[in-house]
């Protein structure tokens, strides 16, 4: 993807003006006395500067797709003599790209419900999760998408307990219908926005579905969601959301989206409607997705208002999980293994509320696993500079499979 870069307009500084002096009655000047009836007029140079203005502030947005925990995940995980279990190797190599962004974002598709602990079709982590996607340098997780309200509501609320107590507020969701249903988080002294929602459908008789099963009145106070099946309506209340971000003291929005059709390599045509509805209708800044479990297209949408450049990252796929070739028999199934980390490095005018410059990049991501001392280990690798040099690619002998992933990334997302 070839960078993008948004013209700034120049700001106009008025540095000195010549004003006239002028004799009042009654008032003495303290210059030299006139040698003549006339006075003679002064002119006094007065310097008008203003302030230097503040240096505008940069700063990276990170976002990575979906945390999944299957079942064997949860097994490889566990420490047997701690009686505990610890998810920090899974992020080990790609620590530095999460941390080296000013904010991190991540989809949680599972729930932090309790005990038993399940992988699909019912998912709930054990905790230790939150703390190895905080340690990892994430700072905000999307809870909005099909799987949110696995455990019910209860599940709903202790996952966000959960992530709130591991510093990572929950984007998406919320504990009481009063609550904000978007988060604010303070970036170098700019405030930015996440703002997220997942599809849902409805029932012949009216009853709001999410991933087929009916949820209550009560629980969709809870949850920010849209059906396809009336999209312009429930755009209209995504609009409100951001506006109602953006009164809050917003100065950049990020939205996500848990869209699309699962396996599919194309963003459909609703994603890309949506997609030019947002950009245009709400003014956002960029737009990140998931749920196809595959890395889609990445690209702009011009805002035809203002002829901003929006980012939109359709689909960043799967951050980790255990959906790979083997283990999937549908179509594209080696592309669940693909991730990425979207980028987005923006130029803030504080003084002019504005951004000036925005750019982005992807460094793309592949899921690694393989069998060590009798249990699996699963590692998200980074496709980067350093992948010839993995330690962990060269215990599996995958680098060639990391390569042809990397090649494959590439070529999905549309970057030379």
């Amino acid at each position: 993807m070839s960078e993008k870069k948004l013209a700034a307009k120049p700001r106009t500084v008025a540095l000195a003006c010549l004003v006239a002096a002028f004799i009042m009655q009654g008032c003495q000047w303290a210059a030299a006395p006139a040698t003549d009836a006339n006075q003679k007029e002064l002119e006094i140079e007065i310097d008008m500067q203003e302030e230097a203005p503040a240096e505008p502030v940069q700063l990276v947005i990170a976002c990575v797709g979906d945390v999944m925990v299957h079942k064997s995940q949860i097994a490889s995980q566990y420490d047997s003599a701690m009686d505990a279990y610890d998810y920090n190797n899974n992020f080990a190599y790609v620590k530095k790209h999460i941390e080296s962004a000013d904010l991190a974002i991540c989809n949680l598709e599972t729930t932090f419900g309790g005990k038993p602990y399940t992988g699909y079709p019912v998912f709930s982590a054990p905790d230790e999760l939150a703390s190895a996607l905080r340690s990892a340098g994430f700072d905000v997780a999307v809870t909005a998408n099909n799987h949110m309200l696995d455990r019910g509501v209860a599940g709903l609320k202790r996952t966000i307990e959960v992530l709130r107590a591991n510093g990572l507020p929950a984007a998406g969701s919320r504990e009481e219908p009063e609550q904000a249903n978007y988060v604010i988080a303070d970036v170098k002294g700019v405030k930015v926005g996440v703002v997220a929602y997942t599809y849902a459908s409805s029932s012949q008789s009216g009853d709001l579905l999410v991933n087929g099963s009916a949820v209550s009145r009560d629980a969709a106070a809870l949850i920010n969601f849209f059906r396809y099946s009336q999209i312009d309506e429930d755009l209209e209340k995504i609009k409100r959301t951001v506006a109602d971000a953006r009164e809050a003291g917003a100065d950049v929005v990020a939205v996500y989206y848990h869209w699309g059709e699962e396996f599919h390599l194309q963003p459909s045509a609703v994603q890309r409607y949506i997609a030019e509805k947002t950009v245009n209708d709400m003014d956002v800044d960029m737009i990140f997705a998931s749920h196809p479990h595959t890395l889609q297209e990445a690209g702009y949408v011009r805002n035809d208002r203002t002829g901003a450049l929006v980012p939109v990252f359709y689909s960043i796929g799967n951050f980790i999980s255990n959906q790979r070739v083997e283990t999937l028999d549908v179509m594209n199934s080696k592309y669940t293994e693909i991730g990425v980390i979207a980028k987005v490095a923006i130029e803030y005018d504080v003084g002019g509320n504005r951004i000036t410059r925005m750019e982005t990049e992807a460094v793309p991501t592949w899921v690694e696993k393989y069998k060590s001392g009798g249990r699996d280990v699963y590692a998200v690798i980074p496709l980067d500079e350093d992948l010839a040099a993995n330690e962990c690619l060269a215990a599996s002998g995958h680098l060639g499979r990391a390569q042809k992933a990397r090649e494959d990334a590439y070529g999905i997302l549309g970057i030379n």
